[in-house]
């Protein structure tokens, strides 16, 4: 068996990925995923297109690389991570459209939360803030916005799941109800230091732990695939969240490494190692992976518009064809002619974790230009992890030495660029850049024996590029002062009593 693939189920595209032992691409196929907008701040996803189009580039990548599954060593899963997926166990069939990770619909249940004073036990227990970005205030609303629910979820007939859990489910033809440790740790239901599901959260939320996934480790052979011939009969051995897996493929597997994963949203992830380590700077304390008996935690930073700002520039303001062409406005241009671009479109994340800002374009004169306004645009999503790494240099009390970089923006060499100057630390690009598909099958790999250790997949990485800081640090220093004025006045934007 000479291969492995990874099943990368993301916000914007289903995708699978056929790696060979190096952790070289061998084949790829990829399907956009509809986004459904019901109302401003609210995102969803059809759950059952979710699989359709998951096992449709599963299909396709084996074809393409010319192999069978006879030919496949192991499967792995790696997702969105918090977007909520409740469905009927006798039918499978979702009861209503999933919650995207990015919709804001529950902050008043967030604030009602905080109301009572239950932040800091949360915090406490999982790592996280208080915030409508994780699982489960998602679940609560749709048991009580879907009629008869919350009676069905009660009496066991109904399930809840993160994209990996509905994935896992339909694979085996409705044999597995399970999770990971790195996507249970997203839901503000899971006690990262007891390792399990918690009950005084679970009340606290108003959620049934009847509708729970058992969790497993996330590199462990969970069983074999049914419910998709293209992969009958492979072991299904691995399942961990997108940001976890990208930290895998990017081989940060010791204590101070860091990387940053350029997709819909924009993630830093600093590993901790074998404790977890509170944060003092609003960041995440989360579960990075289980294996081998232990588990291993991360503080995680998260961008909620990252790489989604250039979509929008494209399919909103339809001022761009394709994606990377907003590197060509943008480099035609040798400033940001005093814009910026506080690409608050679904609120801020870390550190600022306000849900009611909104986006802003500041300093627009008679001079501003669409190429400005990409340029600004792309200069804001480097802002943002910058942001990140000043609280994460914080927490850690030492200097960033270097930044992995991952995901569809990382090719941006102009991005990179300014990533490095406004960081003050370089940025590594490897010549992979499908890291988090890569961490999904090093995860399943390493369970069956295809890879022996993580050393053996330490020798698969390899530099691309490194960017160096070459503005004046002066220059930096104003722009980010400037920056920071700006996010100042995006905050508070929108309110809402839903």
């Amino acid at each position: 068996m000479s291969y492995v693939v990874a099943l990368d189920q993301g916000t914007t595209s289903s995708r699978a990925i056929v790696f060979d032992r190096e952790g070289t691409v061998v084949s790829v196929a990829q399907k956009e995923l509809r986004q459904i907008f019901p109302r401003p701040g609210w995102v969803e996803h059809d759950a059952e297109e979710i699989w359709s189009t998951q096992a449709a580039v599963a299909a396709e990548a084996l074809a393409g690389a010319g192999v069978q599954a006879a030919d496949i060593a192991a499967v792995g899963i790696t997702n969105q991570r918090e977007t909520t997926i409740v469905w009927d166990r006798a039918t499978g069939r979702p009861v209503a459209n999933a919650i995207v990770w990015q919709d804001r619909r529950t902050a008043p249940a967030c604030d009602r939360l905080r109301e009572r004073g239950l932040e800091e036990i949360i915090r406490a227990k999982t790592g996280l803030v208080v915030d409508a970005y994780f699982s489960g205030t998602k679940i609560a609303w749709i048991l009580d916005h879907t009629g008869g629910a919350r009676g069905r979820a009660e009496r066991g007939e109904l399930a809840f799941g993160t994209v990996d859990t509905w994935l896992a489910w339909k694979l085996t033809g409705g044999a597995l109800h399970v999770t990971d440790p790195s996507n249970a740790s997203r839901t503000m239901l899971f006690d990262i230091h007891a390792g399990d599901w918690d009950d005084e959260l679970l009340a606290a939320l108003d959620v049934p732990r009847a509708v729970l996934p058992e969790v497993r480790s996330s590199s462990r052979v969970y069983g074999e695939i049914s419910g998709l011939s293209a992969l009958e009969g492979v072991p299904l051995a691995g399942i961990v969240g997108d940001q976890q897996a990208a930290t895998m493929g990017q081989v940060c597997v010791e204590p101070g490494q860091a990387k940053n994963t350029y997709g819909t949203g924009c993630f830093m992830l600093l590993n901790t190692g074998a404790e977890p380590k509170a944060s003092k700077n609003n960041l995440l304390t989360t579960v990075a992976w289980r294996r081998d008996g232990r588990t291993d935690y991360a503080l995680e930073g998260s961008v909620f518009i990252g790489g989604a700002i250039v979509q929008w520039l494209r399919d909103g303001l339809e001022v761009i064809d394709s994606a990377p062409a907003v590197n060509e406005l943008a480099a035609s241009v040798e400033d940001n002619g005093g814009v910026f671009f506080v690409p608050a479109l679904t609120g801020l994340g870390a550190p600022h974790w306000d849900p009611h800002a909104r986006g802003m374009i500041i300093g627009l004169t008679r001079g501003t230009t669409v190429a400005h306004i990409a340029r600004a645009a792309l200069e804001g999503i480097a802002y943002q992890v910058a942001d990140l790494g000043d609280s994460m240099k914080a927490d850690a009390g030492a200097p960033i030495t270097e930044l992995r970089v991952d995901g569809g923006a990382a090719a941006s060499d102009l991005l990179m660029q300014f990533q490095a100057d406004v960081l003050r630390s370089p940025v590594v690009r490897p010549t992979v850049l499908e890291t988090t598909a890569l961490g999904a099958a090093y995860m399943a790999g390493l369970a069956v024996g295809y890879w022996r250790s993580v050393d053996e997949i330490a020798e698969n990485w390899r530099v691309d590029r490194r960017f160096e800081p070459r503005m004046p640090e002066s220059e930096t220093r104003a722009l980010r002062s400037r920056w920071h004025e700006a996010v100042e006045r995006a905050k508070g934007w929108e309110r809402t009593d839903d």
